[in-house]
């Protein structure tokens, strides 16, 4: 899938060789993207997810969700989730993001950072059943964290990307393949937020 072209006003196209890269700074209105993130915040089931990491399962530093339809089954990190329903609202993200990108999304990975200590580690999202090229679409919300993008091979190619309330970052292409991607702890105090991927699952996980 090709990321279409938009008008400067609504996004930019971030050049990094060997990516694909789309963001809008404020996809969802101030207003959308406030009551979106206080729902969310108070309907979405959290919970802590056990991963594997050096040959041991421990806890994720964030809160998580996994959701959406009943065959998009995921494995991520040694440990296999099942969805949960589609919460309303984000049926209807995932509508939108179809109908304005011409795409399709079966899942969405929610993660909740209650703070600068709750992190995201270097990882690609380059799962089996995601496929060659998958398209993930990223919707933050609440306090503003930095997003690292690095090159596997060569790491001076690399990209910080600040993530404010409301914006949208779309990766597709080769980005997964070449390049993986962090959300670092901060020492500085920052709000909660949320962070919502949209996925296609290809194929059910065994």
């Amino acid at each position: 899938m090709t990321i279409p072209k938009r008008p400067p006003a609504n996004g930019i196209s971030p050049s990094l060789p060997g990516a694909a890269l789309w963001f809008s700074p404020q996809w969802l209105r101030p207003v959308e993207a406030d009551a979106l993130f206080a729902q969310l915040m108070a309907e979405i089931p959290w919970d802590v997810h056990r991963i594997r990491l050096f040959g041991r399962e421990i806890d994720s530093p964030r809160l998580s969700c996994w959701m959406g339809d009943p065959d998009a089954v995921y494995r991520y990190s040694g440990t296999r989730f099942v969805p949960h329903a589609w919460h309303p609202a984000l049926r209807t993200l995932r509508e939108r993001l179809e109908s304005e990108f011409a795409a399709t999304f079966n899942s969405v990975l929610a993660n909740r950072y209650r703070s600068g200590r709750d992190a995201m580690g270097w990882h690609s999202d380059d799962e089996p059943e995601l496929g060659a090229a998958p398209l993930i679409a990223s919707i933050s919300l609440g306090a503003t964290r930095r997003f690292l993008l690095k090159h596997r091979q060569e790491p001076e190619r690399k990209l910080e990307l600040p993530l404010p309330h409301g914006s949208l970052l779309l990766m597709s292409g080769e980005t997964q393949r070449n390049y993986r991607h962090a959300l670092p702890r901060t020492a500085k105090p920052v709000g909660e937020r949320i962070n919502l991927t949209f996925r296609n699952v290809l194929r059910p996980s065994i």
